[in-house]
């Protein structure tokens, strides 16, 4: 048996679900869901001191989350599909290609998300304005497919 499709963004079983933000409100945010949407995205980082000091849990391989948008619209719905802790630097080809932000290297992608890191937001979220990545910096990589698209 198949499971029914969601009906839209105001479906139970999706309001009911995680909410996934990528980056914070603003360009970032729109050019990632963007990817997610049109399929380019299919991996994202995030650190595991961040799930710490937001005190949520590591992400599971099959659980599902309700994309949003900068307004704060659910514009998605997601799956995960693997879920892998690494130290930084041990961040792999593929894995920096999938998030499909256009790096072609792995020091690219490096560094665009210690920008992000470094960020005076992310820095406020993790309560340490001198936060910084090193190559030891634990890492959750995550794997996902799109599984609504409610644009």
């Amino acid at each position: 048996m198949s499971e029914q499709p969601y009906s839209g963004p105001d479906d139970p079983r999706v309001t009911a679900l995680r909410v996934e933000q990528f980056a914070f409100p603003g360009p970032l945010r729109d050019r990632l869901v963007d990817a997610v949407l049109s399929g380019a995205k299919t991996s994202t980082t995030g650190l595991l001191t961040q799930y710490e000091a937001e005190d949520e849990p590591v992400p599971r391989a099959g659980t599902r989350g309700a994309v949003v948008d900068s307004a704060g619209r659910i514009v998605a719905v997601t799956e995960i599909t693997e879920v892998r802790i690494v130290r930084l630097d041990e961040v792999d080809l593929r894995h920096a290609l999938d998030e499909g932000e256009g790096y072609t290297t792995v020091a690219e992608w490096r560094a665009g998300h210690e920008r992000f890191w470094h960020s005076d937001e992310l820095c406020a979220v993790l309560g340490d304005p001198d936060f910084t990545v090193e190559d030891d910096t634990r890492v959750i990589l995550e794997r996902f497919r799109l599984v609504a698209d409610f644009r």
